[in-house]
């Protein structure tokens, strides 16, 4: 499935601001939110599947498996992520007409080396520029609608300085890619200087990672800078841990849920969100 609309609204100046999702539940409550696309974050993903870093360890598999029960309970346009294609130019593909059969919007590709890290830990490498032009081209010709578009990432900022990694932002453009994400920009003014470079020719994604090396700005301030998409990918996942810390330590202490109460839906409520009730009458049409 494709949606053509992402592509349609990625044209207007106003930023789409996308928050990590890594299931259908924080899928579904994040379009209840009201928000206009989503982003599966691979670092989510190893975080809750794995239990594990962003160092690699997730797979095309997982990925597309997780993206496919996404897309079957929401209806918003999701921006994946792909990280290096999962191999060279031939895995890219595999993983392009994967993505795009399990309902991606957009397949987010980046240059580092396999097996990759998340984009803010140290110690990344990126390949070849030569290599990456080779994958995106791949990557492109895979695709069976141009409406799944396609983000070029690039991780070189901390690997081979700014203005590197700026111009290898110029060739995966000159492929035909329909978006740009520059990773783990230091700076307001390197935020400038790529929005000044692209911002008017491609939309820019802006990365927002909580203790990360960009500094966190609010979807305003990133669009007055010029990017058109700001992704805030593991907040999630840290908001989640970070209750559920504090549920099972009241749990353990308390053993017993009624401390927390106040900061829990009960069972009807819950109910509410995932639809039961609509899902229970659509089955009484078949008795």
């Amino acid at each position: 499935m494709t949606n053509p609309s992402f592509k349609t609204r990625l044209a207007r100046n106003d930023i789409v601001l996308a928050p990590g999702v890594y299931d259908a539940l924080s899928a579904l409550v994040a379009e209840q939110a009201g928000f206009e696309a989503l982003y599966l974050s691979g670092a989510s993903i190893a975080y809750t599947r794995l239990g594990r870093s962003d160092i690699g360890l997730t797979t095309f598999t997982e990925v597309a498996d997780t993206l496919a029960r996404i897309t079957e309970r929401v209806s918003l346009p999701v921006i994946v992520d792909a990280d290096t294609g999962f191999g060279n130019a031939l895995n890219t593909q595999r993983t392009v007409r994967g993505f795009e059969r399990a309902g991606a919007a957009m397949v987010q590709i980046e240059d580092q080396t396999f097996p990759k890290r998340c984009g803010h830990l140290d110690g990344k490498a990126v390949v070849p520029e030569r290599e990456m032009v080779g994958k995106l081209k791949a990557a492109l010709d895979a695709r069976a609608s141009s409406d799944t578009l396609i983000l070029a990432r690039t991780d070189a900022v901390a690997v081979e300085g700014l203005d590197a990694a700026l111009d290898r932002a110029e060739a995966y453009l000159a492929c035909g890619v329909d978006a740009l994400f520059i990773e783990a920009l230091r700076s307001p003014e390197q935020m400038d200087v790529a929005c000044q470079r692209f911002g008017d020719r491609v939309p820019l994604l802006a990365n927002m990672v909580e203790g990360g090396k960009t500094p966190i700005q609010d979807a305003d301030a990133l669009q007055k800078h010029g990017f058109r998409i700001a992704i805030f990918p593991g907040g999630t996942a840290r908001a989640v841990v970070h209750t559920l810390q504090g549920y099972y330590a009241s749990l353990h202490q308390h053993r017993t849920t009624q401390p927390w109460r106040p900061q829990m839906l009960d069972f009807d409520a819950l109910n509410e969100v995932i639809g039961t009730p609509e899902l229970m009458r659509t089955g009484q049409k078949y008795d």
